[in-house]
């Protein structure tokens, strides 16, 4: 099953970064958080990604073409421009690297990979957040519900410190920046069915808003409900948490 990444947005909230790369390669512990997406699915043995390029889409090519080497030592011969790996560490993976347009919404890009994914289900999620999620059993999740697409259901991490009070005024819990406890918001993590791309118009159609609120209506979209680790890095703050959690060894979408 391809694993579908959808890395083409212009990362505004992140113009510190996003201005020079585009933003799933900002790096968490001096990796890509893309290359960190990848390795969460490689590890379940979904290692046949597409990436749906966009916005400085050729720094994520460059990065993949001269992944080999920058990551193996070598020996180069500069009369025939020969290169020599000396104990090198293979990665497994196949990249698909297509340019799915600078303006396209994240439906548009999807939908231009149709030729590319053929005729078979296939998980999508984004360039930019990690999570812990169980990729098997939300593959199961999927076969299990019969429906045409599913949805991996998060608790969004709250921006401000939690406070339980009592009736006196005390504060009986505290907790910075928790995991809200009610509530579930799109984490992305998907299967499809191909079947998604006729719900799909053109490069303008959003993949959040039409296709998978037409699959709802028509109760074709299920979810797996994910209590765990999820977050996103949509701004500095984020990128900063991420990167502390990774240096602490505290990474739970690495573990």
């Amino acid at each position: 099953m391809k694993v579908v990444i959808l890395a083409g947005g212009f990362g505004t909230r992140l113009s510190e970064y996003t201005k020079l790369i585009p933003k799933p390669m900002v790096e968490i512990g001096g990796k890509p958080i893309l290359w960190h997406i990848m390795n969460h699915y490689a590890r379940y043995g979904y290692k046949d990604f597409v990436v749906a390029l966009g916005y400085k889409g050729e720094v994520i090519k460059n990065y993949f073409l001269q992944y080999y080497s920058l990551g193996n030592a070598f020996t180069i011969d500069l009369a025939n421009n020969h290169a020599e790996y000396i104990n090198e560490h293979p990665v497994d993976w196949r990249v698909t690297l297509v340019d799915t347009g600078q303006g396209s919404m994240t439906g548009g890009r999807l939908k231009r990979l149709k030729d590319v994914i053929g005729n078979e289900d296939f998980m999508c999620t984004y360039g930019d957040a990690v999570s812990n999620v169980d990729i098997s059993r939300l593959v199961d999740s999927y076969h299990r519900s019969g429906k045409k697409a599913i949805v991996t259901a998060v608790h969004p991490t709250a921006r401000f410190g939690e406070l339980q009070l009592d009736d006196d005024g005390l504060v009986r819990s505290f907790k910075e920046k928790p995991q809200v406890n009610q509530g579930w918001i799109n984490g992305g993590f998907f299967v499809f069915n191909p079947v998604i791309f006729d719900y799909i118009e053109g490069d303008q159609t959003t993949l959040e808003r039409e296709p998978l609120e037409r699959l709802a209506v028509e109760g074709e979209l299920a979810s797996y409900r994910h209590d765990g680790f999820w977050q996103c890095m949509d701004t500095v703050r984020d990128r900063d948490l991420l990167n502390k959690m990774w240096e602490e060894g505290n990474a739970p979408w690495a573990k």
